[in-house]
């Protein structure tokens, strides 16, 4: 299943369905076939992404020191190869445009309509 994000303000944005659920759980959203943001929760869905991607960074670095300072191979290759896979960061970047633009509008976000 694919989630399709649209807007009046923006083009379309489409995510698979893991992705499309993770931020839909991290902005405090069912992630259901069918939904809508509406413009009242666009700026606290922002900071939901922001607070997750920083959540998310301070790990990856966590891991990488704890791989260091136990120099072990094994785990920093874990960290290594970790580090090479897409981030959250990269994932939520477009859809916070697209919040910001509706939000800036005042247009809705809806999937799966």
């Amino acid at each position: 299943m694919l989630y399709k994000f649209k807007s009046k303000a923006t083009g379309d944005l489409i995510m698979l369905e893991p992705q499309g659920r993770q931020i839909l759980k991290l902005i405090g959203k069912e992630a259901g076939p069918q939904g809508i943001i509406l413009p009242a929760e666009m700026l606290p869905a922002i900071t939901a992404l922001q607070e997750a991607v920083v959540r998310e960074e301070a790990a990856i670095q966590a891991a990488r020191e704890a791989a260091q300072a136990a120099n072990d191979e094994q785990v920093k290759q874990a960290s290594v190869d970790a580090a090479k896979g897409v981030t959250l960061k990269q994932r939520v970047v477009p859809f916070i445009d697209m919040l910001r633009r509706a939000h800036a509008e005042d247009k809705d976000v809806a999937w799966g309509v």
